[in-house]
C-alpha cells in the first residue's frame, strides 16, 4: 500500500508542476519539480522513499532512451554526427576522469573509482531539462541538434563507463585488459542486439498491419512493451541493455506505415501515450530527486565525520570542472571543425565564441545523471557499507541542480529570444497547428459525428488557405491587437442592446427576458474571451492572471444569481433555450455587422495596417456568411449543437497541440502566448454560434 500511495503522490506532484510552471514560466520545469519533491517529503502523509536501483534503471531509463533514440531528427543527427560524437564519447570520458581524479585529490576518503562512477555519471546531459526551460533562448537547429544527438549517445557512454567503476569500486579490482574487452562485447554486443531486435520489431508490426490484426490496444501495448523487453533481453545475454535500446529506438519505424484514417488514429494515441508517459517519467524523476535530496543532505550534514564546507565546496569545484572542460571541449572541436564550402578552418569569431558558451550551458545535467547515481549499491562484496555512497549522490544532486540553475539564467543572456514581429514564421508555425489538429479531428470520426466533423475540417481547411495567403504580413501583434479591439466593439454594442433592453420596462415581458438573457449570454462569451486574448507578456503575472479570474468569476456569479432569482420567481419559462439561441445568432450578426462599419472607418486612419484591417473584415464577412446560411435554428438545437460541440472541442485541441510544441521545445513561450491568445479570440465565435 506504502508503493501505491508513493506513485499516487509522484503523479500528482507530477500533475502540479504543470500547472505551476506556466505560472512560472522564468523558472524550468525540472526545477519547479525538484522543489514539489523536497516540499512533498515535509507533510506528515507522505511515505518513506526508498527505491530499487535496477527497477529504477529499467522503468525509468529504458522507456526514456527508446523515446528520445526513436523520436530524434534522423537528419539533423546525421549532419552534426561528428560534433555529437565527439562530444558524447571523447567528453564523456574526458569528464569522467577529469572530475573522478580531481574529486580524489581534493576528497581522498572517496575512493578512485567511487570518484570516476561520479565522473561517468555526470558525462550524460539532458536536452529534455534544457528544452523545458523557463526563458526563452533562441538555439539554432544545429545547436539543438547537437544537444539532442549528445544526449542520446552520451547516455550510452556514460552508463557503460559507470558500471565498470562501480564493479570495481564493489570489488576492489579492476583489470584493465578484461574490462577493455567485456567494454567492447558489452558495446557491441547491445548494438548488434538492438539491432536485430529493431528490424524484427519493423517487420513485425508491418506485417500485423497488414494482415488487418492491428487494434489501437495491442499497438500501444506493443510499443510499450518494446523498449523493456529489449532492456531485459540485452542484459540477460549479457551486453549494454542501454546501447540495444538506443540502436533499436534509431532503427525502428512502425508509425510511418500504412495509411487511412485507422492509421491516423493510431499514430495519434500512441503519440499521446508516449508524449503523457515521457513527461510524466522525467517529471518523476526530478521530483524523486527533489524527495531523496532532503535526506542525503541531512546525512551528510548531521554527520560529524563530513564538512559541510567541504560538501559546497566539493559540488562547486566538481561543478567547474565540468563546465570548464565542457567549455574548451566545444570551443576546441569549433577551431578545428572545417567550413563544409572552403574546407578551411574558420577563425574563432565573438559569435563562435558565444557559440561555444550556448553549447556549454546547455548541457545540463539531469534524469540520467540522477538515475545512474540512484543505482550505486549500498554494500560492496566485503560486505561493508558502499563508501559515501550518501555524499555522492548528495553532490551528483548538487551539480545537477547547478547545471539547471546556470542553463536557466544564462542561456537566455547569451541567445535571447528576439521577440521579432515576424509574421511569416509564426503564421507557418499555426498553419502547422491547424494541421495537427486536422489530423486529430480525423481521427476521431464516428459514423454519428462524421457529417459535424467534416464541417469542422472544412472550416480548418479555410483558415489554413488565408494563412497561407498572410504569409509575408510584417506585424502579427498589431494583427492581434486589432483582433482585441473588434472583441471590444462587440462588447460594447452587446452592451448598448443590454441596457436598453432592461430600460424599457413596459415592453412585452417575453421579448424583454429574451434580449436580456441573449445579451447576458454573448457578453458573458466575449468577456471570457478577452479576459484569455488580452493575457500577453506584460500582463502574464500571477496577481493579474487571478486578478482577472476572479473578475470573470464575480460576472459569471452575478449573472447565474439573477437568473437563479428569474427562474424562482416564474415557475415557467417565458422564453425556450430555442428562442435563446436563434436570438443569440442574430444579436451576433447585428454585432458583426456593427464590427465590420467600424472596421471600414478603421481604414480611413493610420492606427491600424489597412492589410489588417481588410484580413478581419473578410474573416467577418465570413462568419457573417455563415450564419445567414443557416437554417432557422427554432426547434433544431439538438441538431445544431452537435456541430457546435466538435467546433469547440477543436479548440481544446488546438491549445492541446500548442502546448505540446512548446513541451517539445518547437516553439517558444512568448509564441505559445500569441497562438493560445488566436484560439481564445476564435473561440468567442465558437461560443457566439459561429
Amino acid at each position: 500500500m506504502n508503493v501505491v500511495e508513493l506513485i499516487l503522490c509522484i503523479i500528482a506532484a507530477v500533475v502540479l508542476s504543470s500547472f505551476l510552471s506556466r505560472f512560472i514560466p522564468k523558472v524550468s520545469t525540472p526545477l519547479v519539480q525538484i522543489a514539489l519533491g523536497a516540499a512533498a517529503t515535509q507533510l506528515p502523509f507522505f511515505p518513506d522513499v526508498t527505491l530499487n536501483p535496477e527497477l529504477f534503471m529499467v522503468l525509468f531509463i529504458a522507456p526514456l532512451l527508446y523515446l528520445e533514440a526513436h523520436e530524434i531528427d534522423k537528419s539533423a543527427l546525421l549532419k552534426s554526427l561528428k560534433l555529437s560524437l565527439s562530444l558524447a564519447i571523447g567528453l564523456a570520458i574526458a569528464t569522467m576522469v577529469a572530475v573522478g581524479f580531481a574529486l580524489n585529490a581534493i576528497w581522498p576518503v572517496i575512493p578512485l573509482a567511487a570518484a570516476l562512477a561520479l565522473g561517468a555519471a555526470l558525462g550524460p546531459t539532458d536536452a529534455v531539462a534544457v528544452s523545458s526551460l523557463g526563458k526563452e533562448a533562441s538555439l539554432t537547429l544545429r545547436q539543438r541538434g547537437v544537444l539532442k544527438g549528445e544526449s542520446l549517445f552520451n547516455d550510452a557512454s556514460g552508463i557503460v563507463g559507470f558500471q565498470f567503476a562501480i564493479a570495481a569500486a564493489v570489488t576492489g579490482e579492476f583489470a584493465v585488459g578484461q574490462a577493455a574487452t567485456e567494454f567492447i562485447v558489452s558495446f557491441i554486443g547491445g548494438a548488434l542486439f538492438g539491432t536485430a531486435v529493431g528490424l524484427a520489431a519493423n517487420w513485425l508490426f508491418e506485417t500485423v498491419r497488414s494482415l488487418g490484426w492491428e487494434t489501437t490496444t495491442t499497438r500501444i501495448l506493443m510499443e510499450l512493451f518494446l523498449p523493456f523487453l529489449l532492456y531485459l533481453g540485452a542484459e540477460e545475454f549479457h551486453v549494454s541493455g542501454i546501447l540495444s535500446v538506443v540502436a533499436a529506438g534509431l532503427l525502428v519505424r512502425f508509425d510511418r506505415t500504412g495509411v487511412g484514417p485507422n492509421v491516423s488514429r493510431t499514430n495519434i494515441v500512441a503519440s499521446s501515450v508516449w508524449g503523457v508517459l515521457s513527461f510524466t517519467l522525467n517529471g518523476a524523476v526530478f521530483i524523486l530527486l527533489g524527495m531523496l535530496l532532503p535526506g542525503a543532505m541531512h546525512a551528510s550534514w548531521v554527520d560529524p565525520w563530513v564538512s559541510n564546507n567541504m560538501l559546497f565546496g566539493v559540488i562547486a569545484l566538481v561543478t567547474g570542472v565540468s563546465v570548464a572542460l565542457r567549455f574548451i571541449w566545444v570551443a576546441g572541436m569549433l577551431r578545428i571543425a572545417r567550413d563544409a564550402n572552403t574546407g578551411k578552418r574558420r577563425p574563432m569569431t565573438a559569435d563562435r565564441w558565444r557559440s561555444a558558451a550556448v553549447m556549454t550551458f546547455g548541457g545540463a545535467k539531469g534524469t540520467i545523471t540522477l538515475s545512474l547515481m540512484f543505482t550505486i549499491p549500498y554494500y560492496i562484496d566485503a560486505g561493508t557499507p558502499f563508501p559515501m555512497r550518501d555524499e555522492l549522490i548528495f553532490i551528483a544532486s548538487g551539480v545537477i541542480i547547478s547545471t539547471l540553475l546556470l542553463a536557466n539564467f544564462l542561456l537566455p543572456l547569451l541567445a535571447p529570444y528576439h521577440a521579432k514581429d515576424d509574421g511569416g514564421e509564426l503564421e507557418e508555425i499555426t498553419i502547422e497547428v491547424l494541421r495537427r489538429t486536422v489530423e486529430e479531428l480525423t481521427g476521431r470520426i464516428t459514423p454519428e459525428n462524421r457529417r459535424a466533423v467534416l464541417m469542422v475540417i472544412d472550416s480548418y481547411t479555410k483558415r489554413i488557405s488565408r494563412l497561407k495567403h498572410r504569409i509575408g504580413a510584417l506585424d502579427p501583434a498589431g494583427y492581434g491587437e486589432l483582433q482585441i479591439r473588434a472583441l471590444n466593439w462587440e462588447k460594447e454594442f452587446v452592451r448598448d442592446r443590454l441596457a436598453d433592453a432592461k430600460s424599457h420596462p413596459d415592453a412585452d415581458k417575453a421579448a424583454q427576458e429574451l434580449n436580456v438573457e441573449a445579451c447576458e449570454r454573448m457578453l458573458d462569451q466575449i468577456m471570457n474571451s478577452l479576459r484569455h486574448a488580452t493575457a500577453g507578456p506584460e500582463a502574464g503575472g500571477l496577481a493579474w492572471q487571478i486578478s482577472g479570474r476572479m473578475r470573470g468569476w464575480r460576472h459569471r456569479t452575478m449573472n447565474l444569481i439573477k437568473r437563479t432569482i428569474n427562474r424562482i420567481r416564474r415557475t415557467t419559462p417565458l422564453v425556450s433555450e430555442d428562442q435563446i439561441f436563434a436570438h443569440m445568432r442574430t444579436l451576433q450578426v447585428e454585432a458583426i455587422e456593427h464590427v465590420i462599419a467600424m472596421l471600414e472607418e478603421e481604414m480611413t486612419y493610420d492606427r491600424y495596417n489597412t492589410e489588417f484591417c481588410s484580413a478581419l473584415i473578410l474573416d467577418y464577412r465570413r462568419a457573417e456568411g455563415s450564419l445567414k446560411a443557416r437554417p432557422n435554428v427554432q426547434g433544431s438545437a439538438a441538431a445544431v449543437g452537435r456541430a457546435e460541440e466538435v467546433k469547440k472541442e477543436s479548440y481544446g485541441i488546438e491549445l492541446g497541440v500548442v502546448q505540446d510544441m512548446l513541451e517539445a521545445g518547437d516553439i517558444s513561450r512568448s509564441q505559445a502566448r500569441a497562438l493560445r491568445r488566436n484560439i481564445y479570440v476564435m473561440q468567442v465565435d465558437a461560443d457566439s454560434g459561429i
